[in-house]
């Protein structure tokens, strides 16, 4: 028995049906967006740990992520561009 009386082969079925249903784009924007998300709670954590970490540090880590804001903006525009033609 696996996750809750959920076995191996039940497992690879309900992940075959998720990625029918979203597609590998969606599924690998979701992972970064998750992993965007976890790298931004553990420096919160460590921020409320150490509170004298300088501005510049806190400047720059905000450009970066703005930065990538953009460029997933970019990517979703031109993949419904792609996408409509």
């Amino acid at each position: 028995m696996g996750f809750g009386g959920i076995g191996p082969v039940q497992l690879i079925i309900i992940l075959v049906i998720v990625l029918l249903i979203f597609g590998t784009k969606k599924l690998r924007n979701f992972g970064g967006d998750l992993g965007g998300a976890i790298k931004g709670f553990k420096k919160a954590v460590k921020e409320e740990e150490n509170p004298e970490l300088d501005k510049e540090t806190q400047e720059s880590s905000e450009e970066a992520s703005a930065n990538t804001t953009t460029q997933q903006a970019k990517k979703e525009k031109s993949s419904e561009t792609n996408n409509a033609s």
